[in-house]
Order: C-alpha cells, then sequence, then structure tokens
C-alpha cells in the first residue's frame, strides 16, 4: 500500500451497510487525509462522545432519511477498543456493520505508547520509514530514536557544537513542528549526556518555541557587539550586564551559514525584533542590518517587500494541512500591522503587489476550505483546531494540570493582525508578559451568535439550532460543558459586556473561593468595528489606542495574580469590504448581516443568488440543515455601492482564523516549567 491510510479506506466502498460503527481508540478517522477520504467515498461521520447530543444528531439528520427509505453511509466512530462497541445503543449495535482499526496493525514493529502520543499527520512520514528501513521490533527509546531521526529529522548522535543544536531547533520551531513530549524528553535525555549543552536551558528551548526564540533575542545584542569588536579588532572590553532571563553561553554562533539562512526570515516576521546599536551605521550596511533598529520608516518598508516576496512564494496548496494556514496567516498579520501602521508610507507598486497576494491568498484558501473545513470539525481538540475544541482543551489541560483554575477571555472580533497590536501594548506596559501564539478556525458564517457560542458550548452549531440567532444562552452552555466535566454550577463563572470601565464586576468572580474556571466576553473591539468609518487603517489605530490603556493589563494580572492559567481568543475576525448591492428580500431573511445572509428556505436563497451571482452558497457543514448562508463574493458587503466599512461574516482568512494565545508572566512560566 502506498500509505498508511489505504489499509483503512479500502474497508469504506458505498452502499455496502448504511450504518457502519468503527472502534478507533486511536484517533485514526479524525485525521485529516482519512476524513477527507471516506468524504469523497460518499460518507457521513459522526463521533460517539456525548450520548445525547449523538442522540439528536442521529435522529435528526439520519433517522428521518431512513425512515423516508432514503440511502445514508453513516460511519459512527466511537474511541474505544473493538471489544467496548457494545456500549452504543442497541439499536445502533444491531443495524451496523463493525469495523476497527488501531495504530498497533498499521505499526507493530513499533513501541504502541510512543505512536500513540504522535500528530496523525506525521504519520505519513513514519509508514514511509518503516517501508524503507524495516526495522525489527524496536523498545520505547529504540522507537522514539527511530521517530526522531526519521519523522523530524533529529538525529541526537550527530549534534556536536551549538550550530548543530541550533539548527534543529530552527528548522523545528520556525516551521511551528509539535513534537511529542515524550520524544522530547528523549532527545533532552541524550543531550544532557554530552559535555558541551550542559548549562543549555534544554528543557525549556527545545519544547517551547516562545522560549527558544526569546533565548534568541537576549543573545542577538551580544553576537553584534561581537561583531564590531572583530571588525574593527579592539581590545577585549569588559562584558556589558545583558540581564538574561535564559541561563546558558551569552554568544550564539548566528553567523554560521546553517543558522544566517534563517535570520531574514525571523526578523521579517516578527520572531526576532531588531534593536538599536551605537554603531548601526556601520553594521547596517552588512547582512546584520535587518536586525539593527535604524531609520523607522525604511526598516518598516524594508519588511513589508520582504514579507510580500516571502508569502507569494508561500501560499499553501489545496492538499495543505491548516497548520500551514495557520503559519500562514500569522505571517499575513505581521505584513498588515505594518502596512496599516499610521507611520508607513508605502509606494504604489508596493500597494499593487499586496492586492496581487491577497487576490491569490483568497482564491487558494477559498478552494482549501471547500475541500478540507468539513474535515477540521471533528478533528481531536489536543490541539484545537477550531473555537468549539478550545473547552475541552481546557479541561484537558485542568485535568494534566492536577485541576488548575482555567480562565477564556474571548475578545469579540478580534483579527489575528489586530491582537499583533494589543501584544505589542500589553509587552510595553508589562515586559514580562509571555505570549504562546497559536490560532485556530472560527466557525462560517463568521458571526458571534454561530461562532461564539460554539466556543462557549464546545459544541457545533446543530447541537444548538434553538439559540443560534443570539447570544442568550451563552452562560447557560458555559455552565453546562463544565458541569458535564465534573464541576458544580458555582465553580463556574462567566462575564460579558467588557472592555470599557472598571474590573470590580471580574475581580469579585475570580477572588470568590469557589470558582475554577472563568469565561469572560470582551467586546470592545467588536464596538470600535461597528462604528468604525475609517477602514482597517482607522480600526488598527483604535484598537491600539484602546489596549494602550489599562484595562487588558489588568484584567491579565487580575488573573494570573489569583491562580488561573489565561487564555485569550476570538468568535471572528474583520475585513475592510466594498458594498456591492442591497438585497430586497424583506424580512423573509433570518439573518441580514452585511458579509452574510442567512435563510431558512432554498428557494429563496437562490433567488437572492440569482441577482448576486458570485455570491457564496455555503453548505450547512456542521449547522443546522434550515440554517442557509449566503455570503458577500469576494471581499464585498451586502450594502450599497460605493460604501466601504470593516464588518464580518465570510470565509476570508481574515474573518476565519483567529488567535488562540496563553498569557502568562516570566514568574508564572517559570513555575511551569519547574513543574
Amino acid at each position: 500500500m502506498s500509505n498508511w491510510r489505504d489499509q483503512i479506506l479500502k474497508e469504506f466502498t458505498p452502499h455496502v451497510a448504511r450504518l457502519t460503527l468503527v472502534a478507533d481508540p486511536d484517533g485514526l478517522l479524525l485525521e485529516e487525509g482519512i476524513l477527507e477520504g471516506i468524504k469523497d467515498r460518499g460518507f457521513e461521520l459522526i463521533p460517539f462522545e456525548d450520548h445525547i447530543a449523538f442522540r439528536y444528531a442521529y435522529e435528526s439528520r439520519f433517522r428521518s432519511r431512513w425512515d423516508r427509505g432514503e440511502d445514508t453511509n453513516l460511519v459512527v466512530v466511537l474511541h474505544c477498543a473493538a471489544n467496548d462497541l457494545g456500549s452504543l445503543p442497541y439499536d445502533l449495535f444491531q443495524a451496523g456493520r463493525r469495523l476497527s482499526f488501531n495504530l498497533g496493525e498499521i505499526f507493530p514493529n513499533l513501541s504502541y505508547p510512543v505512536l500513540t502520543a504522535m500528530d496523525r499527520g506525521d504519520l505519513d512520514s513514519l509508514y514511509q520509514a518503516q517501508k524503507r528501513h524495516a526495522p525489527g521490533v524496536l523498545g520505547d527509546n529504540a522507537t522514539k530514536e527511530f521517530v526522531l531521526r526519521h519523522v523530524f529529522e533529529i538525529a541526537p548522535e550527530l549534534i556536536k557544537k551549538p550550530s548543530d543544536l541550533l539548527r534543529v531547533l530552527l528548522r523545528r520551531h520556525y516551521r511551528k513542528q509539535r513534537i511529542p513530549s515524550i520524544l522530547d524528553e528523549r532527545f533532552i535525555q541524550l543531550l544532557s549526556q554530552k559535555s558541551g549543552f550542559h548549562d543549555w536551558p534544554l528543557e525549556t528551548i527545545i519544547p517551547d518555541g516562545q522560549a527558544f526564540f526569546a533565548f534568541l533575542q537576549e543573545r542577538w545584542p551580544v553576537f553584534l557587539d561581537r561583531s564590531v569588536k572583530q571588525e574593527v579588532d579592539s581590545v577585549q572590553e569588559k562584558e556589558k550586564p545583558y540581564g538574561f532571563e535564559f541561563p546558558g553561553p551569552s554568544d550564539l554562533p548566528f553567523d554560521h551559514d546553517d543558522i544566517r539562512v534563517y535570520i531574514d526570515n525571523l526578523f521579517l516576521e516578527g520572531l526576532l525584533e531588531a534593536v538599536p546599536h551605537e554603531q548601526s551605521d556601520s553594521l547596517g550596511k552588512t547582512w546584520l542590518g535587518i536586525g539593527i533598529r535604524m531609520d523607522e520608516q525604511a526598516d518598516r518598508a524594508r519588511r513589508v517587500d520582504g514579507l510580500l516576496d516571502t508569502l507569494a512564494a508561500d501560499i499553501p496548496k489545496e492538499d495543505a494541512r491548516h497548520n500551514d494556514w495557520f503559519r500562514f496567516a500569522r505571517t499575513w498579520a505581521e505584513l498588515l500591522t505594518l502596512v496599516l501602521d499610521s507611520g508607513t508610507v508605502l509606494p504604489e507598486t508596493t500597494h499593487e503587489k499586496m492586492e496581487t497576494l491577497r487576490a491569490g491568498m483568497d482564491a487558494a484558501f477559498l478552494s482549501w476550505l471547500t475541500k478540507r473545513y468539513g474535515g477540521l470539525i471533528n478533528l481531536p481538540p489536543l490541539p484545537p483546531v477550531m473555537l468549539h475544541h478550545i473547552p475541552r482543551f481546557l479541561s484537558r489541560q485542568r485535568d494534566d494540570a492536577g485541576k488548575l483554575k482555567m480562565a477564556l477571555v474571548l475578545v469579540d472580533g478580534l483579527s489575528l493582525d489586530q491582537w499583533i497590536v494589543i501584544r505589542k501594548e500589553l509587552a510595553r506596559q508589562n515586559a514580562d508578559y509571555h505570549f504562546r501564539e497559536n490560532a485556530v478556525f472560527a466557525w462560517i458564517p463568521t458571526i458571534t451568535s454561530v461562532s461564539r457560542q460554539a466556543t462557549f458550548s464546545g459544541k457545533p452549531p446543530i447541537y444548538f439550532p434553538n439559540s443560534i440567532h443570539t447570544t442568550d444562552k451563552e452562560q447557560k452552555l458555559w455552565t453546562k460543558f463544565w458541569v458535564d466535566q465534573g464541576l458544580t454550577q458555582q465553580e463556574v463563572a462567566y462575564a460579558r459586556g467588557l472592555g470599557g470601565g472598571a474590573l470590580e464586576s471580574v475581580e469579585e468572580i475570580v477572588t470568590y473561593p469557589r470558582t475554577q474556571v472563568v469565561g469572560l466576553v470582551v467586546d470592545k473591539v467588536d464596538k470600535i468595528m461597528h462604528g468604525m468609518e475609517l477602514g482597517s487603517a482607522g480600526m488598527h489605530n483604535q484598537v491600539r489606542q484602546w489596549a494602550a490603556g489599562p484595562f487588558m493589563a489588568q484584567l491579565f494580572d487580575l488573573l494570573l495574580n489569583h491562580g488561573f492559567r489565561v487564555y485569550l481568543t476570538s468568535d471572528h475576525g474583520n475585513i475592510e469590504a466594498t458594498g456591492c448591492g442591497h438585497p430586497a428580500e424583506g424580512a423573509v431573511a433570518d439573518l441580514r448581516g452585511e458579509r452574510v445572509r442567512v435563510y431558512r428556505d432554498f428557494l429563496l436563497r437562490d433567488q437572492i443568488k440569482e441577482r448576486f451571482p458570485d455570491a457564496l452558497v455555503w453548505p450547512s457543514i456542521g449547522l443546522p440543515e434550515d440554517y442557509l448562508p449566503l455570503i458577500a463574493p469576494d471581499r464585498s458587503a451586502f450594502v450599497r455601492e460605493p460604501v466601504r466599512l470593516v464588518c464580518h461574516g465570510g470565509t476570508s482568512m481574515e474573518e476565519l482564523i483567529v488567535p488562540l494565545v496563553q498569557i502568562e508572566t516570566a514568574n508564572h512560566a517559570n513555575k511551569r516549567i519547574a513543574k
């Protein structure tokens, strides 16, 4: 077989049985490629996790169709061993064909505990390595080293000097590779046995990308000083008191060929920040100039040009994984932050290049969404990929950290680029903040009542059809999720309408001794957006002014000081759109938004589609069957021409990919690492 998926997909032949029950203890059927393959064969998949939620989806979407005599190809996935399929409801167990799959059958010679820790997307490389090298039966440590070498291209025995280790970590953290902790532990163990790395903070910089880049950032001024001394051949002076947060060697070989190849991109993409230097005039003429702060306007223009070239060459393909789009979206957000800064003046040719890039990006993203978005819904929640995964992710964090208190701060309407604006203001107010930045997909349509409720309920919108047009049930949904996880109602808190005033109400919640989990909605950014008349640039300016105030920093300090692990996210982003005309459907649309209209009737939606032939008819993926979105074409809005406004509801990358950030201080980070 050409890949490991073939062994599974060969079992899914349409019309063999209308119901297939699968025991899938290792979550193999929830891998992106498997989900796509099952969908291409005409099957629909429902995980069996919550009895009540499953029964609702099963009865409303499939049982009724069977009663009408329609054929279906339904797959019910249970995360259990084959002999546990009997725990399914009797009517399913009797009616369904039964299958089972596990990692041990696909990789019989490798250690099962190591396999279960791996991201399913990395099994392709492992399967090819198994075919190519045909290892015998391997134990735990031998399997770990086999995976490190053949999946992640890490050969510990070849790491002998600092440049070797830096090359490995740069490749890993620049790509945002997720390597299981048991492999990191083995890697650290092997490195610790080498004499050259005893003083390196291996336990910190190997698993943690943010810590690694902070480690490099601290050493960059040292390298600049050494470069000056080498250039002028001066007498060795007393070393400056650099005040490192991270232990380890002070002088790193940034000029090594294997390291230098990354330097431009690290500074262009904001992973490292340029620093001032007293010899900037001379150093700025060398390759070091990208990391030296000189003329602010020239530096910004240089970064914009570099990012445009990087992004144009890096648009993910149709078969890309979701992580590729997360990484691309983050780099695009860095570009937007630069372009929309009030101090940026760019030539017309640069704006033209940006419009060309945006058009290509939008086309590629929509093509990818059409093919892959439906499969994201059922992916495992660790790490979270969609907003409704976040509560289960937080619950697992609580369990793993000994019932640690959790806080989710949802900033309504915050895009990735606007998060970067806020992050910079927070860092100015408190240099001890650490930000562990990731991203998740919002729900389509990207509107508050759909996406925010999914976030707080921990479920796709199909499971809250009665409240899909309102946000009034959020607190109830949030509380129910956590009660189902074993908490009491008194241990779960929720507050909304935050962002413009004092924090007395939040303080009362977090200081209540029984509070274990907090959900907070900050709606200031959404209010700025809906009153914005100056486009995306004006949006950035007002978000920056608000973030420069005390509210956000005080909120995070309050939560952290009371022992909460703090995450920030958003229900949707926003874009600047141009009016394409106003549909005259009267009051028959259930939602009359600027970027999206929602109907209950297919005929009515089709009539409006005739008036706007380029509008996107979005299928009811994860939505109630009578919730029928029609999305304005491209970057336009259902308002009169030529009105320009900042809005949301559509499928653009800026609306759909939103931040998920853990926020902590150096003190809290050190405590976490010590544990």
